[in-house]
């Protein structure tokens, strides 16, 4: 009985981890007859797990769809992967899921064997809950989730970063979680081109819209339009400069994302630095711990010569205070 039991969790572990068997494969793999295969899958039957078989060439079994979820089978990395993937959440970017995730993690813990339960405490014992600005309400993303799911217009009033508050309609396509933050990738109507959207910054309006014929999404998908898009807001500013420092101490300080070196050689380097703005990139360059030149545009002079006056302003404050302390 003991080895049946055990031969019948293997089987059902193999069909969760495939779609579609042959009979002559789970036989090869359970080291059993074919005939063994059908009397198990017909055990399983009766347990009330739903498997589905075909005829014919090509036929098999798969685990089909039930009214009820049958007891999950997983393995010792899916279950630290499971169990991990519950804690990121109560520390996430949605905010109200912190208490079923917490809920889950601590059933799915009662039923770990001691040697997971170790190991996941070892993992999550650093993990503190982060309080998040950009958090959206698990009902948004299930609710836009489906729209995109059932290919359905969905409005929205949107709150851009400079405040100013529009009423959107697109088709909506695919979320994607970048960091923190989610985004909607869709087909802007208005604007007839293809938007990304902060979630934290939306309100869906109910509602959805009529339903759409779906459209090709750019190239890379919904996650390399949003890399595109993203980059593309952090580069709307430019500038050239000349850092005078050897190429060989700059060059590690150059990220990509936001920099790259034209020139150099070991007196000092030219670059392109890229930014949100000028008075970001003026900012930046106290970083390079080195004198430097700017060589365009003319606007980040000006931006230079604020940055400037600030530090002066600050530097005198800081001199008053220790000159008061001094006098004392």
């Amino acid at each position: 009985m003991l080895e049946t039991s055990a031969r019948l969790l293997a089987l059902l572990t193999l069909l969760q981890t495939r779609r579609d068997w042959s009979g002559a494969d789970l036989a090869r793999r359970l080291e059993i007859t074919t005939r063994t295969v059908r009397r198990d899958i017909d055990k399983l039957r009766e347990l009330g797990y739903p498997v589905d078989a075909t005829v014919g060439v090509g036929g098999g079994y798969r685990l089909g769809a039930g009214a009820e979820m049958p007891p999950l089978l997983l393995d010792d990395q899916e279950v630290l992967a499971v169990a991990l993937g519950l804690n990121e959440i109560t520390t996430g970017s949605v905010a109200d899921m912190a208490d079923a995730s917490a809920g889950a993690l601590t059933k799915l813990r009662q039923v770990m064997p001691s040697r997971l339960r170790h190991r996941l405490d070892a993992l999550t014992m650093e993990a503190v809950p982060r309080e998040s600005r950009t958090s959206v309400s698990g009902d948004v993303l299930t609710e836009i989730a489906t729209a995109c799911h059932r290919s359905e217009r969905l409005r929205f009033d949107y709150r851009r970063g400079d405040g100013a508050e529009s009423r959107r309609e697109i088709e909506p396509y695919r979320l994607v979680r970048s960091g923190l933050r989610w985004y909607l990738v869709g087909w802007d109507l208005g604007r007839e081109d293809w938007r990304s959207f902060r979630v934290d910054r939306m309100e869906p309006k109910t509602p959805t819209g009529p339903r759409f014929s779906p459209r090709e999404l750019p190239e890379g998908g919904a996650t390399g339009y949003l890399t595109r898009s993203l980059g593309a807001v952090y580069r709307k500013a430019s500038a050239r400069v000349r850092i005078h420092a050897p190429m060989d101490v700059v060059e590690p300080m150059v990220d990509a994302a936001w920099g790259t070196i034209e020139a150099g050689d070991d007196q000092g380097c030219e670059l392109v630095l890229f930014s949100t703005s000028l008075v970001s990139i003026a900012r930046w360059l106290r970083a390079f711990e080195a004198d430097f030149t700017v060589l365009g545009p003319p606007e980040l002079v000006d931006e230079c010569r604020e940055a400037a006056q600030y530090h002066d302003d600050l530097a005198a404050r800081y001199r008053r205070a220790v000159d008061g302390a001094a006098s004392r």
